[in-house]
């Protein structure tokens, strides 16, 4: 058994409420179990240097984790100095995920950045943040769309992540903290509706696992971003019909 006593394809409970930082071209507050990531998506009319008269945009993301999102206090990055390799890492995966579904020549000379802040962790925070930005940038491409900054949606791909891990209870779909820190492998999952495969990173944490086993890890992505585009794809449309 699971320790919550889902089924081993059973995802978190999820919800994906937008509009909820209220001055941006784009947000959303996604839920996955007791993970809650706000990302708040902001157009600007201008490319970094290395972009300047290419005409074409660019979509970047940054991440961070409120001190007590976590069980003990983490002390603010901003206080340090700087970023720790963690969250350059994981906000440099979340842009390469945005990006992928992204036509940035059809984006024209803007930039777009998303600020996923994780506000309560526990477990799978990257994917949930990757999931809930996608949402976000959507939502601010749709704003540009309507405004006439852009004839059309520049999105090429859905993108959406799921985490999955080698556990006592075999593969499973979604793990919480409680599984993640007990995994003998896990990995997190970057994929596209139409079965495209934007990422992947696995680890094993003890003993190397086999090809057979990752096959079900990948099975199990399947079927959790499967219900995850399904979710993206209602929470936008709720939000163009507001």
């Amino acid at each position: 058994m699971r320790p919550s006593g889902r089924a081993i394809d059973a995802l978190r409970p999820v919800s994906i409420q937008t509009g909820f930082a209220r001055h941006a071209e784009g947000s959303a507050l996604i839920r996955m179990g007791g993970t809650e990531v706000l990302c708040a998506a902001s157009v600007e009319s201008r490319v970094p240097p290395f972009l300047r008269g290419k005409g074409q945009g660019w979509v970047t993301a940054e991440y961070g984790m409120l001190p007590r999102a976590t069980h003990n206090r983490g002390p603010r990055e901003a206080a340090k100095g700087k970023q720790g390799g963690r969250t350059h890492e994981i906000q440099r995966l979340i842009a390469r995920a945005l990006r992928a579904g992204i036509d940035l020549k059809a984006l024209g000379e803007i930039s777009i950045t998303v600020d996923c802040d994780v506000l309560n962790a526990d477990g799978g925070t990257r994917c949930a943040a990757i999931t809930g930005a996608w949402v976000a940038l959507r939502l601010a491409l749709d704003g540009l769309v309507r405004a006439n900054v852009l004839p059309a949606l520049p999105i090429t791909a859905q993108v959406a992540a799921v985490s999955c891990g080698l556990t006592q209870a075999g593969a499973v779909l979604d793990l919480d903290y409680a599984e993640d820190s007990n995994a003998s492998a896990d990995a997190n999952f970057v994929l596209t509706e139409t079965g495209g495969i934007v990422e992947i990173q696995g680890t094993a944490e003890q003993a190397p696992f086999s090809q057979e086993q990752f096959n079900e890890l990948m099975r199990l992505a399947q079927v959790g971003t499967a219900r995850l585009f399904e979710i993206q794809r209602d929470a936008v449309a709720q939000a163009v019909a507001a």
